[in-house]
Formats: C-alpha cells, sequence, structure tokens
C-alpha cells in the first residue's frame, strides 16, 4: 500500500496530496502539528495528543475545523487504509488560505491534514542498549516554543549539526548556561537515583512522552525533579536520557564528546525503559 494522507476530507495517496501555493502554513508556518506513535495499530496517548492540539488551537485563534470525536475516525480510517501496524501520525491544522499578508482576516477556514507513514519502532532496542550520543547548541527559537508550530527551522538546523557530528539529538542550551530540551525530544538527567528534567514554561514544548515518563517514575517511587539543570551539571550525572514520541525513550550516554556516568545505560534509565515499555503494552497491546 502506498503510504496514505487526508486533506480536508479527502483520503488519498501520499503522493496526489497537495495544499493552494497561498496556504498560510506553507506562508508564514501559520499552523500547528501534532504526532502520535501507532503500536500494533492502536494510537498512544491518544486523548493527550488530541488535549494538546486543541489547546494549541485555541492559543493561536485557530479553530479546529473538527470534533475530537471526528478526529480520531478520521485518524483511525487512515492507519487503517495505510495497512500499518506500526507508524507515525502526522496532523497538521493551518490558518486557511488566504491573499498574502501578515495580518489574517477573520473567518479563513483551517486546513486540516494527516499522513500515516510506517515506523520500525523496534530499532529503539539496540539504541536502549547501547545508548546514544547527544550535542549542545545555543537556543535560538522564538520565544514561545510551547506552541506545537510548524516553525522549526532552529530546531532543522539543531539536528543537522547533530547528525552531521555524528550524533542522534542536539540539546538546546539557554543564555544562562541550563539546559532547555533537544530538537524534537525532552532532555532528562539522573543524579543520586532522583529524574531531573527542565520544569515546563515557554522555553520547551510539554512533551506527551514526558507526561507520561514523569506519571510513570512518580508511580514508581521513582523521585523526580522539575528544575533547570546546567550543562555542568548534565556532564557530572549519573545518567541521562531523551523522549519523544517517536523515540520514545533512551538513554544519553554521551554528551559533546564526553561520557555521561559509565558511558553506558545505566539502572534507572533501564528501569525506566521497562515502564515505558509496559505502558505502551496496556495501551496497545504492543511488545
Amino acid at each position: 500500500m502506498p503510504q496514505r494522507a487526508y486533506v480536508d476530507g479527502q483520503y488519498l495517496p501520499t503522493a496526489d496530496a497537495h495544499v493552494p501555493v497561498e496556504d498560510r502554513g506553507l506562508q508564514f508556518a501559520d499552523s500547528l502539528y501534532e504526532v502520535a506513535a501507532v503500536f500494533n495499530g492502536q494510537l498512544l496517548d491518544w486523548p493527550d495528543h488530541l488535549a494538546r492540539l486543541r489547546r494549541n488551537c485555541a492559543v493561536l485563534f485557530i479553530p479546529l475545523p473538527q470534533s475530537d470525536a471526528a478526529l480520531t475516525l478520521i485518524a483511525k480510517r487512515l492507519i487503517a487504509q495505510s495497512r500499518a501496524a506500526d507508524a507515525i501520525l502526522y496532523i497538521q491544522v493551518t490558518r486557511g488560505t488566504a491573499r498574502r499578508d501578515h495580518v489574517f482576516a477573520p473567518g479563513l477556514r483551517p486546513r486540516l491534514i494527516m499522513t500515516v507513514r510506517r515506523f520500525d519502532f523496534r530499532q529503539r532496542a539496540a539504541q536502549q542498549k547501547r545508548g546514544v550520543s547527544v550535542i549542545t547548541v545555543p537556543d535560538q527559537r522564538w520565544g514561545r516554543v510551547d506552541i506545537k508550530s510548524t516553525g522549526l527551522l532552529a530546531n532543522v538546523m539543531a539536528k543537522q549539526d547533530a547528525r552531521a557530528q555524528g550524533s542522534f539529538e542536539a540539546w538546546f542550551t539557554a543564555p544562562d548556561g541550563t539546559v532547555r530540551e533537544g530538537g524534537s525530544t525532552s532532555a532528562y538527567i539522573v543524579k543520586n537515583g532522583t529524574l531531573i528534567t527542565h520544569p515546563l514554561s515557554a522555553h520547551i514544548l510539554p512533551g506527551i512522552a514526558r507526561q507520561t515518563l514523569l506519571r510513570l517514575a512518580r508511580e514508581a517511587q521513582i523521585p523526580v525533579e522539575e528544575r533547570p539543570f546546567s550543562l555542568g551539571e548534565a556532564l557530572g550525572a549519573d545518567e541521562a536520557l531523551l523522549t519523544s514520541t517517536t523515540a520514545p525513550i533512551l538513554p544519553v550516554t554521551r554528551i559533546d564528546g564526553h561520557d555521561i556516568g559509565e558511558g553506558r545505560p545505566g539502572p534507572v534509565a533501564a528501569r525506566l525503559i521497562g515502564l515505558v515499555a509496559d505502558e505502551i503494552a496496556r495501551q496497545t497491546g504492543w511488545r
């Protein structure tokens, strides 16, 4: 089966999908997106993705064109048409199409786009065993990265730098030297058995995988601190890790070429990996 897309009421092969050249998502990145994981044909953490999409639409005054029930039906039909057991569902809502002008006119009809792409989550098993490396880069993004907009050029360049240096991810650092998050991941360190991550603010995305991990950690009585941590703290940490929809959790064993802890995945990361795997199985039946 070819990859499938949904655009404004039509299900069609992705290669045949298109939007008008003056769509504001194309012209201004005036649009929002969500990425949800599909395991065993089932959506993971779906209500949380819907809630974040609806919240972000409200912040940017973009009316979400479908109800939660309708979005769920569209997503499930598209997944079924794609015949992909394990996949990534991408959702984008643009403000709509109009003559190019920075000021948006009232009453624009928002555009809804979805695509499904097969994804091999089992590739993460090897990365979880050996860990991944990250680099750090100065945070040059706009001031509201808590809004999941498609304006991702700074993220693109950061991840390109990471790839060029043979690393999995780039972590953004603030002017005061604290670590915020990755180009498409949430960042954590572990010190003396405590999981530490940047608190929610305008400077980080409220990641769904982050939300789930912190809940699972607290339920398992793993100490959690939501506070800024410095790059120096990260380099001296016992362990480090990252999460995202596509990861979903990976140990970080090197930062800027420096080994973290013993240079291999540690016990807290291993325990959290097990908790996340159990949660995926609970929601989707996937192992």
